[in-house]
């Protein structure tokens, strides 16, 4: 009887209530997640004001904007032009921070190595759960107008559209993954629009986060759970994905990784899998920032720019 009780106390695999919304909290396995967030903030603060950002809109909306950090070219940068469509290379970043936080000014430090590297840095804002009353379908929307938008206006800030990646970390990694899978073709962009993706600490099925303390404030249906879950739809994805987590990050976001390279190795699809030894979530996050990074290596060398 003692067994069948513990059983029936189980929420998720073999997880209780507890250790599932622990799982699916980060300051649980990262203590120092104000400090590196900080330093995240205080590096962000440094990049805006030595770069020059357009600030410019993707939708009607005020949440639907954009910053675009121009390239500097050298004659030396592999980047610096000699695409099919005449520009630089194009990296779109899709920023995290629980579907609740974040914004591209936030994120700028992300812009700096790429940049550097003869890369246009573009950095997106879209609105938040906490302004959509839970509902993760307006995000994703979004994140998908804006990659359209990207695309189709590649020439107007000097970028190769045939040349456009993508970028994303933690619940943006979720809505970049989204945008692979449904929001291309919603946005009627071409099979091959993003020539490559990495997502770093991304959620891939939603139904575990529902079952967690996050239902509090994102509200998840089936039909979104189906819809919104990118590991349902692998059949979908046409972009060579580099997946990306630390061996410190929570129990959850490590299988969640796993598992979804592990579905897309199944079928055929292009992966890559990197595994940061000793990072936290955050950590991880911010070793994007480093062209030396465990990621941000990774980001430049599927630009073929490392």
């Amino acid at each position: 009887m003692q067994q069948l009780a513990e059983h029936a106390s189980l929420i998720w695999r073999d997880m209780d209530q507890k250790a599932l919304d622990d799982a699916y909290d980060q300051l649980v396995y990262a203590p120092n997640r104000d400090h590196v967030l900080a330093r995240i903030a205080a590096a962000s603060a440094r990049a805006r004001s030595i770069l020059p950002a357009t600030r410019v809109a993707y939708g009607p909306s005020e949440p639907e904007r954009l910053d675009i950090y121009r390239a500097t070219p050298s004659s030396s940068s592999p980047a610096s032009g000699g695409g099919k469509g005449g520009g630089a290379p194009i990296n779109v970043f899709v920023h995290g921070g629980a579907w609740l936080q974040g914004s591209a000014a936030d994120n700028a430090l992300h812009a700096e190595p790429l940049v550097r590297a003869g890369v246009h840095a573009v950095i997106i804002d879209f609105v938040s759960v906490g302004q959509t009353g839970g509902d993760l379908v307006p995000l994703y929307r979004q994140v998908s107008r804006a990659l359209a938008f990207v695309w189709r206006n590649a020439e107007s800030f000097g970028g190769d559209r045939n040349r456009l990646y993508l970028s994303a970390a933690s619940s943006g990694a979720h809505l970049a993954a989204c945008a692979l899978t449904r929001g291309w073709r919603k946005e009627g962009l071409p099979a091959d629009f993003c020539k490559g993706a990495l997502l770093c600490g991304g959620m891939y099925d939603l139904e575990p986060v529902r079952l967690s303390k996050r239902s509090a404030y994102v509200k998840i249906s089936d039909a979104a759970a189906q819809d919104l879950s990118p590991q349902r739809h692998i059949g979908d994805i046409t972009t060579p994905l580099v997946l990306a987590y630390g061996t410190c990050e929570t129990p959850e976001f490590q299988r969640q990784t796993r598992d979804f390279f592990a579905a897309l190795q199944e079928v055929g699809k292009s992966a890559e899998l990197i595994v940061g030894e000793h990072y936290n979530h955050f950590e991880m996050f911010e070793t994007l920032a480093n062209p030396y990074g465990v990621v941000g290596r990774a980001r430049l060398r599927q630009m073929g720019l490392a």
